[in-house]
């Protein structure tokens, strides 16, 4: 696995030098655009909006639009005036309790590998941040764009989960979050919680899967082996009705359904998710 950054962790006078790795990846179907005709591939062209000429790249320059229909040009010049980028380092600017910092925050987690030198200082860290339950906010510019993150001890890694602004969050308070609700009767809340007790089960990652994802490959799997023929229609499940009647009935309904399929063995909402995929590779 390829680092997509080298630079070091910075807290007060310490300095750990680390490399940044994805700690996750996602394989998203690729599909082409074709004519239908020939199926042959659709290509775009880079057109200006006035006359309908085709732009070649040299011609193409980066504005901002400052009012309607009115541009600035930046050029290269204007974004290095911006010199965020030559500091290399996740400067930790503030230590916080992990758990007062909403969720909502955490965007995208990174793998912190020790680099030369600074194992030590990088396993303390680690273990500092274990022991007090705290994460490290800093700022840290990959690929020129300065993002606010936070360091977090993960079993024996360090990882850097790149985190939202406050401004780039929107209030919940803008939805209409209460219209129509009453407050909960003592029958409800007691069965509601039955219900959640009953459906509660030991956190296994491994457990869920990409339902969509695998149903798709089915279907491609199939067209690819009819030589590209149209497949009978699916079945239409019956849409769900949005609009709860009776409450207390259906959470007796749902009590009674999940204390059976626990019963059986039987998981809760299986589907597509439970097929394992096919080992076509998906060809961009």
């Amino acid at each position: 696995m390829r680092s997509i950054w080298k630079g070091s962790i910075s807290f007060g006078l310490v300095n750990i030098p680390v490399s940044l790795y994805p700690a996750t990846h996602r394989e998203e179907l690729k599909f082409h655009m074709l004519r239908a005709s020939d199926l042959s591939p659709i290509n775009y062209k880079r057109v200006a909006e006035a006359d309908g000429k085709e732009v070649p790249w040299e011609q193409i320059v980066k504005g901002f639009q400052y009012e309607k229909g009115k541009f600035v040009v930046l050029k290269d010049e204007d974004f290095k005036r911006v010199d965020i980028e030559a500091t290399q380092t996740v400067d930790i600017i503030d230590f916080v309790q992990l758990d007062e910092v909403d969720p909502m925050f955490f965007n995208k987690p990174y793998y912190l590998e020790p680099g030369k030198g600074g194992g030590h200082a990088y396993a303390l860290l680690r273990d500092v941040l274990k022991e007090t339950g705290r994460a490290g906010i800093a700022k840290v510019v990959i690929k020129t764009r300065q993002h606010l993150a936070a360091v977090k001890p993960l079993k024996d890694a360090l990882v850097l989960e790149i985190m939202h602004f406050a401004d780039e969050l929107t209030d919940a308070n803008e939805l209409k979050l209460n219209e129509g609700a009453r407050h909960a009767g003592a029958k409800e809340m007691q069965m509601a919680k039955a219900l959640v007790e009953q459906m509660t089960d030991k956190w296994d990652p491994k457990k869920y899967t990409d339902d969509y994802t695998s149903a798709l490959m089915k279907v491609i799997d199939e067209k690819v082996e009819s030589g590209g023929k149209d497949l009978p229609a699916a079945p239409r499940a019956a849409k769900k009705s949005g609009k709860v009647i009776d409450l207390l009935a259906v959470l007796q309904q749902s009590l009674e359904r999940t204390t059976e399929n626990k019963k059986s063995g039987k998981q809760v909402g299986t589907g597509a998710g439970t097929q394992k995929k096919k080992s076509r590779k998906k060809a961009a």
